[in-house]
């Protein structure tokens, strides 16, 4: 049985399971699959166990438990956590500069949660894999000849192969999404602001994002109650009040607006349009009996948002990186390397402009909210990218990336499954809502995956694995 959050805190509750239990079928998993798999920079196996005893021990003399109790999580790379340096996968990042607990783990330990490790990225959360340098190259578990998505590579491979029950990714482009959507789990890029970042490395410092990676929607709203909340150590967080996201999560869509944009202008590969349309046709479906009203709809603006986003994206990190980027130039991996030097082609105009075209785009999406309450659109026009075929990513707004328009206008987005190509991969679809609407975006998530089980499917190397 594939192992929820959900699932596991009730088996918990009911004695059914312990920490221990849980972190050893981690851990035994990690064992058996990351040598292919490449999850992990570092497990932290004995300062896991220990929490996880010591959270057995609590529960056993009836102290109050936290809503995360017990559950064992990966920290993507790029957040600091106290068990040891964060490398950023890069051999340029001066681990000395960031230590101890990034404020959202701290909030994760607080509420119980166990941290089994720290979990593969591309280099500073950008990129691709990069053979040369000594770290390792994350693998699919649907198919290890293809690449997890990046750049929370580790972490969406760690849900997907069960040697996590969730954990933290970060997002600028879609580097929450794309590893949900080639892995087959559910990832949340909240609304920008809503989940404090200190103590992460910065890629793009108006794009940046640090959300949830698990199994299901309602586990991505388990863990986003701990997560969200100003923080004062962000003075970019948001200091807007949190609801109880699992509140809403009935199933019940009634009277709900789903607008649906396939995308289909941006894409042009049949094979694409046919799996993909098989899927929408199917969630339009799902979605219409509990209840929602789906209509079609068409992003505004899509291709300029998503050219402004990238091109952004790309001028910030230079910015970051514009000492080092001189002065240890071979250091970086190749495709840092590539991202970074495309900021030479831009001026300081494109910029100013760029930023134009965000800030009408953010209008815009705010003007289609008043009529809808989420768009529904696809993630990546097709399953997980051979390695070979990673560099296509990078070919601008058409390319096999959908995910960009969001970072730009900082809507909340869920990523979830919802089917599979012909060749036996995951395919995924983002809901997008009213930024800090969470809570919406979730509803429709969880109302859909009580009448499918696409993110509960365990992929094909995992049929010995032990259960999570």
């Amino acid at each position: 049985m594939t192992l929820t959050i959900q699932t596991a805190l009730e088996q918990l509750a009911a004695g059914e399971t312990s920490a221990v239990e849980l972190t050893k079928n981690a851990l035994a998993n990690a064992d058996a699959n990351d040598g292919e798999l490449g999850v992990f920079i570092r497990r932290d196996d004995a300062t896991a166990l220990a929490a996880a005893q010591a959270s057995d021990d609590a529960r056993a003399a009836g102290e109050p438990m936290g809503p995360l109790a017990g559950i064992p999580l990966g920290i993507k790379d790029i957040i600091t956590t106290e068990e040891g340096p964060t490398t950023c996968q890069s051999l340029v990042f001066d681990s000395s500069s960031m230590s101890g607990d990034a404020t959202v783990v701290q909030r994760l330990r607080a509420a119980g949660a166990v941290i089994v490790g720290k979990t593969t990225t591309m280099e500073f959360a950008i990129g691709t894999p990069d053979t040369e340098k000594p770290f390792p190259i994350p693998r699919n578990p649907w198919d290890t000849d293809t690449w997890p998505g990046g750049s929370s590579s580790g972490t969406g491979g760690g849900v997907a192969s069960e040697m996590m029950l969730g954990g933290l990714g970060t997002d600028t482009g879609g580097s929450i999404r794309i590893p949900a959507a080639y892995c087959g789990i559910t990832g949340l890029k909240a609304t920008f602001g809503r989940v404090p970042k200190d103590g992460c490395a910065p890629l793009g410092f108006s794009l940046d994002h640090i959300g949830p990676m698990t199994r299901s929607a309602y586990d991505a709203a388990l863990m986003l109650n701990v997560m969200a909340g100003a923080g004062p150590l962000d003075p970019n967080s948001a200091d807007v009040p949190v609801p109880d996201y699992t509140a809403g999560l009935s199933g019940d869509l009634s009277g709900l607006r789903v607008g649906v944009d396939r995308l289909e202008r941006v894409y042009t590969e049949a094979a694409a349009r046919a799996e993909l349309g098989a899927a929408f046709d199917e969630l339009e479906a799902r979605l219409t009996e509990a209840g929602a009203i789906v209509v079609p709809v068409e992003l505004p603006l899509y291709e300029q948002v998503a050219t402004a986003s990238m091109m952004l994206m790309i001028v910030e990190a230079a910015a970051y990186h514009s000492v080092d980027f001189i002065d240890r130039w071979a250091d970086y991996s190749r495709g840092l390397r590539e991202c970074l030097s495309m900021a030479t082609l831009y001026s300081s105009a494109d910029v100013v402009q760029a930023q134009r075209v965000r800030r009408v785009g953010v209008k815009a999406v705010q003007e289609l909210m008043t009529h809808v309450d989420v768009v529904a659109t696809p993630t990546t026009t097709c399953g997980a990218l051979t390695f070979d075929d990673v560099e296509r990513m990078w070919d601008g707004p058409g390319s096999t990336n959908l995910t960009g328009y969001w970072n730009g206008v900082g809507n909340p987005t869920l990523a979830m499954p919802f089917g599979f190509t012909s060749g036996g991969l995951p395919l995924g679809v983002s809901l997008s809502a009213a930024a800090f609407e969470e809570a919406t975006a979730l509803r429709v998530g969880h109302a859909y995956q009580l009448r499918t089980d696409y993110h509960l499917q365990r992929a094909p190397l995992l049929a010995a694995a032990v259960p999570v």
